[in-house]
């Protein structure tokens, strides 16, 4: 593995990176909600809000479930602010940038990524003709899960995913909102900070890795918005990366497209929703990388000690290496 001279990155991404997201939120939430989040509520602290018709407006801080009142975040439900139906279509209408054919695609698979990198998923009713997906109509929840980016979260397992060559075949496990993004995120910049000299492919399926648009890093490139077959196809062929970055594989034809690369010369690094080791090895579709061992290491992260606590570090022969 070749390093060069390492460069110097600025100080203030997390800091703007949240400027951006309360822009983007400035922009799509009512004023009053709004104004009592950004005045009441510390952004850095809230990994999701959740908006449902007619329900309290729930904010997820950490492991914390908390409503939101009028002077903030409170437990009881008597003083939690509410949403209509029509203010939570009003929202989606506006993150579509007024124009919910343009993010059609998006809404089939159940969310909408705004111009500034928030995601909002997106629950209603699925219309289907022909046995084929058209949209979705009757918007009646929404989820919005506020990206972030904190530096250095992988560092204390970083040397144990790197090869001689390169960087280990990488499966992050964890349950949902438990950080594996977060995870990738930095594993990729910390590559580029210390200039490992590696041309990384980040397929980024729903527009959540490269958060507000403003890059990962130095050897970087990215396909958005690709099902991960294509995306792995088209990347390998296009710009021969050493290693591709994926959120989320699941699907048969997922673990068809790491085959395809592993085959290709490809590294990975890849997450996967789940709790734990048993579960992971009972999960159909990855029986077949676990038995031929295509992952070299497996991290597993959980909630215990809040997002992104790393429980442990394992080889392809499922024995820990670490912690």
């Amino acid at each position: 593995m070749t390093i060069f001279v390492v460069f110097e990155w600025g100080k203030t991404g997390f800091h703007n990176l949240l400027q951006r997201e309360e822009t983007m939120l400035e922009n799509i939430l009512p004023d009053k909600i709004y104004k009592i989040i950004n005045e009441k509520v510390n952004f850095n602290c809230i990994n999701e809000i959740r908006l449902r018709a007619d329900k309290p407006i729930l904010l997820c801080i950490g492991k914390t479930r908390v409503f939101l009142g009028e002077n903030g975040s409170t437990g009881l439900v008597k003083n939690a602010i509410k949403l209509t139906k029509v203010e939570i279509e009003d929202i989606i209408f506006r993150a579509s940038e007024c124009s919910l054919y343009s993010v059609n695609e998006q809404i089939k698979k159940g969310f909408i990524i705004t111009p500034g990198g928030v995601r909002l998923g997106i629950g209603g009713d699925m219309i289907e003709e022909d046995g084929k997906l058209r949209t979705m109509t009757n918007f009646s929840s929404i989820n919005i899960r506020i990206p972030h980016e904190i530096r250095n979260c992988c560092l204390s397992v970083f040397e144990l995913l790197l090869s001689e060559d390169g960087v280990y075949n990488t499966l992050v496990v964890s349950p949902p909102g438990a950080g594996k993004t977060t995870f990738l995120r930095d594993f990729i910049c910390q590559l580029s900070e210390r200039n490992y000299a590696l041309n990384v492919l980040v397929l980024d399926e729903r527009g959540e890795l490269d958060i507000g648009g403003r890059g990962l890093g130095n050897f970087t490139d990215k396909i958005s918005f690709a099902r991960k077959k294509v995306g792995f196809e088209n990347g390998i062929r296009a710009l021969a990366p050493d290693l591709i970055v994926t959120d989320e594989l699941g699907q048969d034809e997922d673990m068809q497209a790491v085959n395809f690369a592993v085959n290709s010369g490809v590294n990975i690094l890849a997450t996967v929703h789940c709790d734990n080791m048993a579960s992971l090895t009972k999960k159909p579709s990855f029986e077949g990388v676990i038995k031929d061992k295509v992952f070299k290491r497996y991290v597993f992260l959980s909630m215990r000690n809040g997002p992104g606590t790393i429980e442990g570090v394992y080889n392809e022969n499922l024995s820990r290496i670490s912690l």
